[in-house]
C-alpha cells in the first residue's frame, strides 16, 4: 500500500456546521431512516404527478408542461469536474434492524450554459437539511454565488432539484455539498450488502454495482456516462475489514465516530471516468497478489477460506497475461497502477468492469482444480478477458449515451475470445464464438420484436429503457458484426483502427460513427478494397434490426437476399430506412476448393461463377464469418447433403455446424421443408466433434420441446438413440469406461452431450452409470469421486431417476458447498427431478433468502420450468406470486424479462397463447420493462403454433420411417 494521507475538501460544510454537529446530524438521520424509507419506497414506484418529500413543499406542475426536472435526461448546462465522496457503511443492523450507510459528497462542476437550476441525480437517499435546503452551494471563482430558492427531491425522475435565486455564471466553477443516509439493502444495486456464513457466523460486506443508473442510489451525482469526472473517495469502516475502491489507497487512519473505533481509508484520485464505473467494497476478505514487470499490482480478493484454499490462484495467474495481450492488441498501455478482482457472494451480473476494481460473482472468478470442471475454468478465463477488455473499450473510451451500449459490450464479448485464447491456446476458443454468440443471437434477431444494435439517443430515456438494452442483441450480435467487420477489412486494419480511435478519444466519450471513421482511415492506409466506405456498409448492420437470408441458385448464378424472420407471415416489422437490404460480404467455395469472395450489394445479383455442373456442389459463408443465413436451390442442397452424409469431413467443421443450423431455421421459417432439415442429422452417427453435435442437439431440442407432451416423442427418442449410441460408446472407450478425461476441451464438452442424450434416449448402460456414481457419493459424502467434468450430467440424471432421498442429499450438499460453481451444479440438478411435490417445494424455496440467494431466484424458477414436469408448476407459481417476486427481487425486473421467456418457451397451443395474453392484461402494471419480453414470448408462441400445425404429421412420419427402416 502507498503511504500518505488524503483529506477530503469540505469547506462548504464547514461554513455552516462543525464536524461534531455533522456527525450528530448523520446519527439523527439514521435513527429516523426507517420511517422515511417507507415514504421513499412508496414514491419510488410513482410514475406520474408531483413529488412530495418530508422536507420540502410539494411541486405543483401542470401535467401538460414538461419542466426540466420532469425529463429523464440531464440538461447540458452543467459539467462535473470532480467529486469528494465519503461513505460509512454499517455492517451491523441498527435498532430498527436495518442496515444503512451515511455519507457526504462535494461535487465541483462548471457552468457551461447560463442557468438558475441545478439538477443532480439522487435516488432513495435522505438528506440533511441545511437552513431549509438539501444542499449547500458555493462559488469557487470569486464571484457572488446565487442563493438557494428551493430544493426538493423529484422522485419519478430521480433528481435532487436545486432552484436558485439567480443564474450561475458561464465558465465559472461551483461546488455543491450534501450529507445523506441510504439503506445498505440486499437488492444487489447501488451500494448494497452481501452476506455469507462461515463456521456458523454470518458475515456482512458492503459492495457496489452502479451500472447502469445506480450510482445515484449511493450519492448525488450527474449519473450519465458522458458526465465524466475525477473521484476522490474516502471510506469509513470497522477494524478488521479492508476497504477497496477504484484507485490505490493511502494508509488507513484510526478515527473515532459515534463512540466507535473505526478506520478511515482514502484513495488516490481516479482517472477521469463515468459514474457507473465507480466501485466500493468493505469486507474481511483475503487476497493473493502479484506485480507485473511494469509495476502494475494485480490482486485477487475473495472469502478468506477460498483464498487460503487457492481458489483465486487461476484468476491471478491469467490476469497479467490477458492484460499484456490487450495492451499489445490495442497498442495502448493499461492506464492504472493496479487491477483488483474481487469475488462477491451476492452479485447479479457475471461481473462488472469497474475501472481498477472489477466485481465478479464467485463462479466467474474462483476455480478449484480438484472439484471444478473444465467449463468452470473456461468461464473464469472468459469473464476475466471480457472485463479486462472493457478497461480500454468502455472505461478509457466510453459511449456517449446508452443507445450505443453495443460499442462497450459487443466489443468486449468479441475480444474476450482472443484474450482467453492467448492464455489457453490449446482450447480453440475463437471457434466457439459461433455456438456461444452467433447462433444463439440469430434466434433472437429473427423475431419481429428484435431491435437494432444502435438507435437514436431520444429513444433511450428512462432507466428501464437502459436496462432493456443489456440483452443478447447488444452483447452477441455486437460481437458477431464486429467479427464480420474485422474479417472483411482484415484483422490488421481492424487493430490499427482501434489504436487510433482509443488514442484520440481516451478519457472521453464517443458515438459509433467515430469508430467507423478510424476504421476507414486504417482501411485506406492498408489499401483494403471495399465496395463502399466502412460507415456505409456497417450502418446497415447496426441501424436496422435483423439479418438476411442469402439464397444461391446454382442453376443460373442468381444470388438474392431477404430479411430473415422465423414467422414472416404474422410478423409486423418496423420500417427500415434501408428497406432491410444489407451489404453482404460473401465467402464461398466450389467442391471444397479455394475460397472466393463476392459482395452482394442489392436485393438480387447474378454471378456466373456460381453456375455449377450437375456433379459440383458449393458452400457459402465459409466458417460463418458473415452474419447471415444461407439457402440453396434444391439441387445444390441434395448434392451438399449427399456429401455431408457420405464424407462429412469434406466440409469444414464450422460449416457442418452452419448447414445444420441454417436448415432447421429455414424450416422454421417455412422456406425449406422440415424433412430437409432433419436429413442434416443423418451423418451424426459418423460425427464425433462437439460443435456439430451441439448444434444438432440445440435444434432437435426445439422439436423435443414442441412434442415432448405428444405421441411424436417416442419415434424421436428412438431415432436419437440410434444416432447417439456410437458417440456414447466412443467416449466410453476413450475414457476407459469413464475413468479418465478426454484431452481436448471440445471433447470434454461432447462427452457431456453423449451421456446426456444417451440417458434421455435410453441407451443401455447410461442410467446405471449415472445413478451408480451418485449412489457411491451418497454412501460417502466426504469423498465425491465423480469427475468434475461429469458432475452436471451425473447429478441431473441421477436426481431425475431417483426420488426424495437423492433430492434431499443434493440439497444438503448444496447448502454445505464451499465453492460457488459446485453449488450452481447442484442448484441446476435439483430442478431435474420428476417428482411434482419436490418441484413445488423447490419453487417455494426460491423466494426464501435463507435457502436460495436472491441472485439465484429467477434462474432457479427458470430451471424448473425447463423440466417438462416442472413447467406448468413454475408457470402457476409465477402467476400466483408475481407481485411478491417483484418486491422480493426489487430492481431485478430485467431478470424477470428472461423469466417470462423461459416459462413460456414450451407453449405451442391456442390455449397457452390466450393464457399468456390474459397474464399480460392482468399483470400489466407489475411487468414494467418485462412487458417487452411478454410481447416477444407471444410472438414465439404464435410461431410455435404455426410450426406445429404445419410440421407435426411430417415430423412423425419422417422419424417413424427412419426408425422402422433402420
Amino acid at each position: 500500500m502507498k503511504k500518505g494521507f488524503y483529506i477530503s475538501k469540505v469547506e462548504a460544510a464547514a461554513c455552516l456546521v462543525a464536524a461534531t454537529a455533522a456527525v450528530a446530524i448523520i446519527i439523527t438521520l439514521s435513527a429516523v431512516y426507517s420511517q422515511e424509507k417507507s415514504k421513499n419506497q412508496a414514491a419510488h414506484f410513482t410514475t406520474t404527478g408531483p413529488s412530495v418529500t418530508a422536507t420540502s413543499e410539494p411541486t405543483t406542475i401542470p401535467s401538460m408542461l414538461k419542466e426540466p426536472w420532469q425529463r429523464f435526461r440531464l440538461p447540458d448546462s452543467l459539467s462535473p469536474i470532480s467529486y469528494n465522496v465519503t461513505l460509512w457503511p454499517r455492517l451491523k443492523p441498527n435498532d430498527d434492524n436495518m442496515y444503512i450507510f451515511t455519507g457526504n459528497s462535494t461535487v465541483v462542476f462548471k457552468c457551461v450554459k447560463e442557468t438558475d437550476l441545478i439538477l443532480i441525480h439522487s435516488n432513495r437517499l435522505n438528506f440533511t437539511i441545511f437552513e431549509g435546503h438539501h444542499a449547500v452551494l458555493r462559488g469557487l471563482d470569486g464571484d457572488p454565488t446565487p442563493s438557494l430558492s428551493k430544493t426538493w427531491l423529484e422522485v419519478p425522475t430521480q433528481y435532487l432539484v436545486v432552484q436558485l435565486n439567480g443564474p450561475l455564471s458561464v465558465g465559472h466553477r461551483y461546488e455543491l455539498y450534501t450529507m445523506f443516509v441510504g439503506e445498505l439493502a440486499d437488492d444487489l444495486a447501488g451500494f448494497y450488502r452481501s452476506e455469507y456464513t462461515i463456521d456458523g457466523e454470518q458475515k456482512v460486506l458492503a459492495v457496489s454495482q452502479m451500472q447502469a443508473t445506480d450510482a445515484r442510489k449511493t450519492f448525488p451525482c450527474f449519473d450519465e456516462p458522458a458526465m465524466k469526472a475525477v473521484f476522490h473517495v474516502t471510506l469509513i469502516h470497522p477494524p478488521g475489514t479492508v476497504a477497496l475502491s477504484n484507485s490505490m489507497n493511502y494508509e488507513p487512519v484510526n478515527i473515532t465516530m459515534d463512540g466507535q473505533d473505526l478506520l478511515k481509508t482514502s484513495y488516490e484520485p481516479t482517472k477521469v471516468m463515468s459514474t457507473y464505473l465507480l466501485a466500493f467494497a468493505v469486507c474481511d476478505f483475503g487476497f493473493r497478489e502479484t506485480e507485473l514487470a511494469d509495476n502494475t499490482l494485480i490482486r485477487v480478493w475473495a472469502r478468506k477460506k477460498a483464498i487460503e484454499s487457492g481458489h483465486g490462484d487461476y484468476a491471478l495467474e491469467k490476469t497479467g497475461p490477458i492484460l499484456a495481450f490487450l495492451e499489445d492488441h490495442y497498442n495502448s498501455s493499461y492506464p492504472l497502477s493496479k487491477s483488483d478482482q474481487i469475488a462477491i457472494p451476492d452479485f447479479r451480473a457475471g461481473a462488472m468492469e469497474n475501472w481498477g476494481l472489477i466485481m465478479y460473482s464467485e463462479p466467474a472468478l474462483l476455480y478449484n482444480p480438484a472439484t471444478s470442471s473444465i467449463e468452470d475454468k473456461k468461464w473464469v478465463v472468459s469473464v476475466i478477458s471480457h472485463e479486462l477488455a472493457h478497461m480500454w473499450f468502455g472505461n478509457l473510451v466510453t459511449m456517449r449515451w446508452w443507445n450505443d451500449l453495443w460499442l462497450n459490450e459487443g466489443f468486449a464479448t468479441y475480444i474476450s475470445y482472443f484474450g482467453s485464447n492467448y492464455t489457453e491456446p490449446k482450447w480453440g476458443l475463437p471457434d466457439l464464438i459461433v455456438l456461444r454468440e452467433i447462433i444463439n443471437v440469430m434466434g433472437v434477431d429473427a423475431l419481429a420484436s428484435s431491435h437494432p444494435l444502435s438507435c437514436k439517443e431520444e429513444n433511450i430515456v428512462t432507466p428501464d429503457d437502459i436496462r432493456y438494452l443489456f440483452d443478447s442483441i447488444t452483447y452477441s450480435k455486437g460481437a458477431a458484426v464486429l467479427r464480420m467487420l474485422s474479417d472483411f477489412i482484415t484483422e490488421d486494419a481492424f487493430s490499427k483502427g482501434l489504436n487510433t480511435y482509443l488514442k484520440e478519444f481516451q478519457y472521453n466519450t464517443t458515438i459509433y460513427t467515430d469508430l467507423w471513421k478510424h476504421l476507414q482511415m486504417a482501411v485506406e492506409k492498408a489499401g483494403v478494397k471495399l465496395p463502399y466506405s466502412v460507415d456505409v456498409i456497417m450502418n446497415r448492420w447496426i441501424l436496422q434490426m435483423g439479418f438476411p437470408v442469402v439464397t444461391f441458385n446454382t442453376q443460373n448464378g442468381t444470388i438474392s437476399q431477404q430479411h430473415f424472420l422465423l414467422d414472416a407471415d404474422s410478423a409486423t416489422v418496423t420500417p427500415s430506412e434501408f428497406n432491410y437490404t444489407w451489404f453482404v460480404p460473401i465467402k464461398w467455395s466450389k467442391n471444397g476448393g479455394a475460397e472466393q469472395q463476392f459482395w452482394l450489394l442489392d436485393k438480387e445479383k447474378t454471378n456466373p461463377d456460381m453456375v455449377l455442373d450437375t456433379k459440383d456442389w458449393m458452400l457459402a459463408n465459409i466458417n460463418m464469418k458473415g452474419f447471415y443465413r444461407v439457402n440453396y436451390d434444391s439441387d445444390n442442397w441434395e448434392r451438399l447433403l449427399a456429401r455431408l452424409t457420405s464424407n462429412p469431413e469434406d466440409i469444414p467443421l464450422i460449416n457442418r455446424v452452419q448447414i445444420i443450423d441454417d436448415a432447421f431455421n429455414l424450416a422454421r421459417a417455412k422456406i425449406v421443408n422440415i424433412t430437409l432439415a432433419l436429413r442434416t442429422t443423418k451423418f451424426l452417427d459418423k460425427e464425433f466433434e462437439f460443435m456439430p453435435w451441439q448444434t444438432a442437439r440445440s435444434n432437435l431440442d426445439y422439436i423435443l420441446l414442441m412434442f415432448d407432451r405428444s405421441e411424436v416423442y417416442g419415434p424421436i427418442l428412438a431415432y436419437l438413440k440410434r444416432k447417439v449410441t456410437p458417440l456414447f460408446n466412443y467416449f466410453k472407450n476413450v475414457t476407459a469406461n469413464w475413468t479418465k478425461n478426454p484431452e481436448k476441451l471440445t471433447d470434454l464438452y461432447n462427452q457431456e452431450n453423449a451421456i446426456s442424450l444417451a440417458c434421455i434416449a435410453g441407451v443401455k448402460g447410461c442410467k446405471d452409470m449415472t445413478t451408480g456414481l451418485f449412489r457411491e457419493w451418497m454412501k460417502n459424502p466426504d469423498n465425491n469421486t465423480i469427475s468434475p467434468n461429469l458432475k452436471s450430467i451425473v447429478y441431473c440424471n441421477a436426481i431425475a431417476s431417483g426420488g426424495v432421498e437423492e433430492w434431499d442429499f443434493a440439497w444438503s450438499m448444496f447448502k454445505n458447498a464451499s465453492l460457488a460453481s459446485e453449488a450452481d451444479k447442484l442448484l441446476h440438478a435439483m430442478s431435474c427431478t420428476k417428482t411434482p411435490w419436490l418441484l413445488n417445494r423447490y419453487l417455494q424455496y426460491s423466494l426464501d433468502p435463507d435457502k436460495i440467494r436472491k441472485q439465484d431466484t429467477i434462474s432457479t424458477i427458470n430451471l424448473i420450468s425447463n423440466n417438462v414436469v416442472g413447467q406448468p408448476l413454475a408457470w402457476n407459481f409465477v402467476q400466483a406470486n408475481l407481485e411478491d417476486m417483484i418486491t422480493y427481487c426489487d430492481s431485478g425486473l430485467f431478470s424477470m424479462a428472461g423469466l417470462i421467456s423461459g416459462l413460456t418457451r414450451r407453449f405451442s397451443t391456442e390455449f397457452e397463447y390466450k393464457q399468456l395474453l390474459q397474464f399480460k392484461e392482468d399483470k400489466a402494471e407489475l411487468l414494467g420493462v418485462a412487458a417487452s419480453s411478454v410481447e416477444e414470448s407471444l410472438e414465439r408462441i404464435k410461431t410455435n403454433m404455426n410450426w406445429v400445425d404445419l410440421n407435426k404429421e411430417q415430423v412423425l412420419e419422417w422419424f417413424s420411417t427412419e426408425v422402422s427402416s433402420g
